[in-house]
């Protein structure tokens, strides 16, 4: 992840989007083009929102996501189990934002490295803390702002399958889908396995 790249705190609007990244990822397998495919969202109300701005406007984040994957990966999103499926989403996700990259690295693969299977919701507030610290942008985030993204980082976790619910108190350990490992490393990408409790290259 180039450090240039912006913190953006769009998450609040665009949050991991599971069933709508699954959605977007069988219409691009189908062979439809973004144009098309934000048009049957929109046209069809795909992912049951009540307006079109918030249909176009995570129909258009899904596609942005997809794009960091090749064909077969966005496959994979649709046909293999929903844990594996998920594991792309999230690495998708890490590859689009610098937010859900540093965090799932410096604050979830740093525990899995250290064995450290605690976890609460402070684990993410001092992960915010600290870049309030260090960045300019993000300390101009309000409170509420903030408290969103904690809220939204919370459900990447348990959506994925790190924790059970949001007020878990540990960890999960996670096993790595076999062919996203390869894909990671064949991507150059083999830094991001301890997000994914993988230390194995």
């Amino acid at each position: 992840m180039n450090q240039n790249t912006p913190y953006l705190a769009s998450l609040t609007r665009e949050p991991f989007m599971y069933v709508e990244m699954k959605t977007t990822a069988s219409l691009l397998n189908q062979g439809l083009n973004e144009f098309e495919i934000i048009e049957k969202v929109l046209n069809e109300n795909l992912f049951q929102y009540p307006t079109e701005r918030t249909l176009e406007r995570r129909a258009k984040a899904c596609l942005k996501r997809l794009n960091h994957l090749d064909k077969e990966m966005i496959e994979w999103i649709e046909n293999r189990s929903m844990e594996a499926s998920k594991q792309i989403c999230l690495y998708a996700f890490m590859k689009d934002s610098r937010l859900i990259y540093e965090f799932m690295l410096t604050v979830i693969g740093e525990k899995y490295e250290t064995l450290d299977f605690s976890y609460s919701r402070n684990d993410i507030a001092k992960f915010f803390n600290r870049l309030q610290e260090q960045n300019e942008q993000i300390a101009s985030w309000s409170d509420s702002t903030i408290n969103k993204l904690i809220s939204v980082l919370g459900g990447v976790l348990r959506d994925v399958g790190y924790i059970d619910t949001t007020r878990s108190k540990k960890l999960n350990k996670l096993l790595l889908d076999y062919k996203l490992k390869e894909k990671i490393i064949a991507n150059g990408d083999a830094h991001m396995l301890p997000a994914f409790d993988c230390f194995e290259v």
